[in-house]
């Protein structure tokens, strides 16, 4: 008998990818894999390497070899600017929102270059705080809000692989919540996620797995079945 089960294709896969800033050597042979409709996280104490594996994605480092494919697609010899035409959206720690204009004006700003990308009216319906504070200038957001808006602002793009980087952090509670709640939604709409998260309490329950850095290396991959065994061990290993 024949399972019923197809594993899903994969949206991004990289393989033995070594990453530098001038002359540090920062990654060395990251090998992960993400299919899609999934979310994994990047867990790892800072300096890590967690934030430079999404950089490298990019292109976004001084240099980087190996492997990058992107829903089938190499990548890696690719400038920064193709990549939002290949379906990524990043959205960086420091979010970038541009202070002087509008919440709308930031969200109409990128243009759609990717199929699929959402419309204002789905944006807004998913972040209704957005809708009310629409014509609130930039400046004038909580990081909260500001932190909507980032995220908002590549799904306008047609992205569909989304590398978010420490989104939660400093934020109040109820906007943490917020946003888990925005990650499920995102994934049930098959929305592939990699997540890069100091907030672990946050992370865990969305993601399929977890890749732990230390060192600019892979030290172990966690399913979200092997979580529970595997907490002392993390603690340890994050200092959290």
């Amino acid at each position: 008998m024949t399972s019923a089960f197809t594993p899903r294709p994969e949206m991004l896969r990289i393989q033995d990818l070594h990453a530098y800033y001038g002359e540090s050597h920062i990654l060395h042979g990251i090998n992960l894999k993400v299919a899609r409709g999934e979310c994994v996280t990047l867990l790892g104490r800072n300096g890590a390497g967690r934030s430079t594996t999404l950089k490298s994605v990019l292109g976004l480092v001084s240099r980087r070899t190996g492997s990058i494919m992107v829903n089938g697609r190499e990548v890696i010899t690719e400038p920064t600017h193709r990549m939002a035409h290949y379906g990524i959206g990043y959205v960086p720690e420091e979010r970038a929102i541009f202070a002087s204009l509008s919440t709308e004006e930031n969200l109409m700003l990128p243009p759609q270059v990717a199929s699929g990308a959402m419309s204002v009216d789905e944006i807004y319906g998913m972040f209704p705080n957005l809708y009310e504070r629409r014509s609130s200038p930039g400046s004038k957001l909580s990081g909260g809000e500001q932190q909507m808006l980032a995220m908002a602002r590549v799904l306008r793009t047609g992205a569909k692989l989304l590398l978010l980087d420490e989104i939660t952090e400093g934020l109040a509670p109820v906007i943490v919540k917020k946003l888990g709640e925005i990650i499920v939604e995102l994934k049930s709409r098959g929305f592939t996620i990699v997540l890069v998260e100091q907030n672990f309490r946050f992370a865990a329950p969305l993601a399929d797995r977890h890749y732990v850095l230390e060192h600019g290396e892979i030290i172990a991959t966690i399913n979200a079945d092997e979580l529970p065994g595997k907490m002392d061990w993390l603690h340890q290993t994050l200092g959290v």
